[in-house]
Parts: C-alpha cells; structure tokens; sequence
C-alpha cells in the first residue's frame, strides 16, 4: 500500500524524479546554486555516480609501476624497499612479477627482525585476485567486508595488469588523498600496459607525446594532448570514446574534473 500522502504524490506527478544519471547530475547541480548543499557535497555525490561506472581497469597502477617484494630477497632489501615507498601493503613475488604469492604488510617485518628464524612465507596473507572489469563500487564493498585494502587486477589473457587499494577507490568520490609518502614531483606520464598498448596523461605534452610515440602532432595551438583531442571533437570526450590521430587510437580511460586523465594508446588498425 502507498503510505505517502495526496499531497506528496501530486508534488511527484507535478514534478517527477531525474530519470538519469544525467538529469539527477543536473538535479545536484541545481541544489549547490539553490544552496541546499555545498559544493563539496556536491562533488562527493557526483563522485559517487560516476563511481559505479567505473570498473578497476580505469583506476588501477599498471604492472610495470607496481612497488613488489620477491619472496628469496634478504631481510635488508626489503626494508629498505618498504622505506624507500612508504606503502603499507605490497605484492610478493616468486621467480617472476607475474607470479604473486600474497601480499605483505609491512608492520609485519618487524616480527621478521625480531624473530629472524621466521619464514617470510609464514606472514603472507592471501593476495585478491579481481579482473579488469570489475566494479568499483562493487570492489568497494568488498573490500569493505573482507577487510583487503588492495587487489591485483588480472587482465583478459590471465596474467598480471596492475593493482589497486581502497585508497584509489575512494579518491574517485572525495578526490586525491596526498598523504605524507606522496612525492611532490608530477607522475609519470607515459607507461606502458600488460597488452602493450600505452597509457598516456591526459595533460601529457604534446611535443612528450611525439617524441613517445614518434609522431607529428601540431603543439602550435595547443599545449596538451587532452586539449588537442578536445577540439578535434568539439567537446571533452567521455570515457570509452575513441579519436584517432596521426596513426594511432586514443581511447578515453578516464576522466575527472571536465577533463581527461588518461588515454589508452595503441596503433591505429588500417581501413578494411
């Protein structure tokens, strides 16, 4: 039975609900200049929406930047690749990066030093395996009840793509989290992913992305690769939208603030 009142069901018919995502994104919108929430709200709520779009692939750090510990390594490297990071949490490898083992926390080197007889294998945890498909809020939400704070990405042909923590998970809701450990200096801009495709910032410079992929784009106009793809469509692109340019495909990874901030790249197939 509807328990709402004569008068909330006329308000509903008058003026119904958003029916999607767009319109409710227009609905908060309208709300922050009617100052019935604050911006930051605001944004988190966005973050929120956006979030359950998003799956492990856009967000994670790609293999190759990976922070891992090797199983046979000595006690003193791996101290010192713990201090050196500052991650809480890490990978373990055998024989290979491909290869984990589990995970490690760090706090739990300090059993190591003062029990040397220990087997470092004694101190792993079971590591979370989850494809690239995967759902952040549905990641959220596991990692939330198993209490993992980070998984290993798996890509489509079963071997290693990358990790990632509840920390980046969060960030797509209330933005970056710098803590002490994050250095100053600007990431990296160019990597390169599991499938050999490229991985390329979306404020990468134009001359950078020449020089990385051997091509020719003009930089005369623009500065950044985001902003030369903007224009070549007449918009900001949304994730999944592919352009192609000087031989090779970009296809939108992610995006944040109104703006890119990443490509996927890879050669451009010819025309049938």
């Amino acid at each position: 039975m509807d328990k709402r009142s004569l008068f909330e069901r006329i308000v509903e018919f008058l003026s119904p609900g958003p029916d999607s995502t767009a319109e409710l994104m227009a609905t908060l919108a309208e709300a922050e200049q009617r100052e019935l929430i604050d911006p930051q709200s605001r944004a988190m709520l966005e973050g929120v929406l956006r979030m359950a779009d998003r799956v492990a692939g856009d967000v994670m750090v790609a293999a190759p930047r990976m922070d891992v510990l090797d199983i046979t390594w000595p006690y003193e490297r791996l101290l010192f690749t713990v201090i050196d990071s500052g991650h809480s949490r890490f990978p373990v490898v055998e024989g290979s990066r491909d290869n984990i083992i589990g995970t490690l926390m760090a706090k739990d080197l300090l059993k190591l030093q003062r029990a040397p007889e220990l087997s470092l294998r004694t101190l792993l945890r079971p590591a979370l395996f989850i494809p690239e498909s995967k759902r952040l809020n549905e990641l959220l939400a596991e990692f939330r009840s198993n209490r993992n704070h980070l998984a290993i990405v798996i890509d489509e042909f079963g071997t290693t793509a990358g990790l990632i923590t509840i920390e980046d998970v969060l960030e797509e809701i209330v933005g970056e989290i710098e803590d002490e450990f994050d250095e100053d200096e600007a990431p990296a801009s160019f990597y390169t992913l599991a499938d050999g495709s490229q991985r390329v910032a979306g404020d990468a410079e134009i001359d950078s992305v020449n020089e990385a992929l051997d091509t020719t784009l003009a930089s005369e106009q623009f500065d950044t690769i985001g902003g030369l793809i903007a224009h070549e469509l007449g918009r900001v692109p949304q994730r999944g939208e592919s352009v192609t340019l000087a031989g090779y495909t970009f296809t939108v990874m992610l995006t944040r603030g109104g703006a890119v901030r990443w490509f996927k790249v890879r050669p451009a197939k010819p025309a049938a």
